[in-house]
């Protein structure tokens, strides 16, 4: 009997320690992908949008309590063909903007309590055709440096075409033009009756010359 109880604590025991050193590995790699490795990832990989609408631009990236917001820097680009155009920029916590492209000057906005949940969301107002395009963020902190990149399609609006009203002519209008003309053709009518038989009377009441 006492020898069960031993080789029963000692199997507990083996147990125990194996679950124990299990959760020690699993700690350790959490901890190791959290900081050691900085996440950035889009919400959406692409909007669609109206010439002259509103869009926001989001972007999400791992973040710790303990970091400090001078330590972040961003910045996102609109990618085209021919070069690159700075859409925002965040140096050490803080905005530049002067170095923002002048296509987007006026037209966005970053919402700052955002930031301190490890989301970048940039209000892009007034939209045309040509902010169409590919926008790539770029995140660095003192967790490592990451980026992501999503599509923006701007088409052009649509007018349009205003209906045209019928014309429609009033009756009463057409009826006093009819009754306007007849009028003055029965006048003319009977000037011209009046006309003969007074030129008829004329020529009967002259004595006969013989």
């Amino acid at each position: 009997m006492k020898c069960w109880i031993i080789c029963t604590e000692t199997c507990e025991e083996k147990h125990l320690r194996e679950k124990m050193i299990c959760r020690i590995l699993l700690l350790i790699s959490l901890i190791s992908c959290v900081c050691g490795t900085l996440v950035v990832k889009v919400t959406q990989t692409s909007y669609q949008a109206e010439e002259n609408d509103n869009i926001t631009l989001e972007w999400m990236f791992t973040t710790r309590t303990e970091s400090s917001s001078t330590s972040l820097n961003f910045i996102c680009q609109h990618l085209t063909d021919r070069n690159h155009l700075v859409l925002y920029h965040v140096h050490k916590g803080d905005e530049v903007p002067e170095s923002q492209d002048k296509q987007f000057a006026g037209r966005v906005q970053c919402d700052k309590d955002a930031l301190r949940e490890g989301r970048i969301r940039l209000h892009v107002s007034r939209l045309t055709t040509d902010d169409s395009g590919l926008y790539l963020c770029e995140v660095l902190t003192d967790d490592g440096e990451n980026s992501d990149k999503c599509q923006l399609n701007v088409t052009a609006a649509v007018d349009q075409p205003k209906p045209q009203k019928p014309t429609v002519r009033s009756q009463p209008e057409s009826r006093g033009r009819i009754g306007l003309y007849a009028g003055l053709f029965l006048t003319a009518a009977g000037l011209s009756v009046c006309a003969g038989l007074h030129l008829n009377f004329r020529l009967c009441s002259k004595p006969d010359s013989r």
